[in-house]
């Protein structure tokens, strides 16, 4: 999908209802696997070539409708490689999340972004799960594998409530792993931490049965800090409040924010768990790719 449509596509007020969040997946999901198919360096278990006969209950919008055309017949197309793989993301609420940037916020993206990977997950046949933690709740759509699944674990997302931050309880991971299943962990977080908690939290995820990617969403504002004169600057979630001159400021805060960066992706990697960082102006069709990699290392 080029860059012009997916914005077009990629709207606020579709990530409110579940047909919207659905729609949205649906088109960026099988606009980048029409591009897999037409490339010739497809790697292993990134091919979706197999198909089988449409069955009644099948999702229709699973319908290869070239195959219908070409044939007259109906097919739903598969993955040619079916596991047994519990797909989980593990969502930041914490009211951090709520920055925006042209009306759009992190938490909006980090709907789109796991809707989009769920749908392909469940396209492989994997089961999904959805946990959303903050200090004030903890929400859980435990992982299954059944169609109709799907739309929980979307209006689980729709439903998330961010408020607070990341809470300090060392056992919070506990509840999380599902020890009945290979999993694939996607947590997506801003990274905004004030000692450490959300990175021991990470750390603790990682077991030698697991995957675990961490994906970073940042603001073009926030890596680039393109402010002019003096600008108030607001905690989301201390309500601490800061009022600086932007040009005196830049340097020093960019040199500290590169600094932190560099040294979270390395930590991470230190302990085997996967990085990747998504502006909120950009395609999510890297995490699709992010996606189909990370789960080739679990068959």
């Amino acid at each position: 999908m080029k860059q012009e449509a997916y914005h077009q596509l990629v709207k606020p007020e579709l990530v409110k209802t579940v047909s919207g969040l659905a729609l949205v997946a649906r088109v960026i999901v099988d606009g980048y696997l029409s591009g897999l198919q037409h490339s010739r360096s497809v790697g292993s278990g990134m091919e979706f070539s197999q198909f089988r006969n449409y069955e009644q209950g099948d999702d229709l919008r699973l319908l290869d409708w070239k195959m219908v055309a070409r044939s007259g017949r109906y097919y739903i197309k598969q993955s040619d490689i079916e596991t047994n793989i519990a797909v989980k993301f593990i969502v930041d609420a914490s009211t951090s999340m709520l920055h925006k940037e042209d009306k759009f916020s992190k938490m909006e993206y980090a709907r789109i972004l796991v809707a989009t990977l769920a749908y392909l997950s469940q396209k492989q046949g994997d089961a999904i799960g959805l946990f959303a933690l903050n200090d004030k709740k903890l929400h859980s759509v435990y992982s299954k594998v059944q169609k109709q699944h799907y739309n929980r674990l979307l209006q689980g997302l729709i439903d998330i409530e961010n408020k607070g931050r990341w809470p300090e309880n060392p056992n919070a991971s506990k509840s999380l792993h599902d020890r009945n299943h290979k999993e694939l962990v996607f947590f997506i977080t801003d990274l905004y931490e004030h000692q450490e908690e959300l990175t021991a939290f990470i750390k603790r995820l990682k077991t030698p049965r697991n995957e675990v990617v961490v994906l970073h969403l940042m603001g073009k504002n926030e890596l680039e800090f393109n402010y002019k004169g003096t600008v108030t600057f607001e905690d989301l979630e201390t309500g601490a409040k800061r009022k600086i001159d932007a040009k005196e400021a830049k340097k020093q805060y960019l040199s500290a924010l590169n600094a932190a960066i560099k040294k979270n992706k390395n930590t991470l990697l230190t302990h085997n768990i996967g990085y990747h960082m998504f502006r909120l102006d950009e395609h999510i069709g890297e995490a699709l790719q992010a996606f189909l990699k990370q789960r080739n290392r679990l068959l």
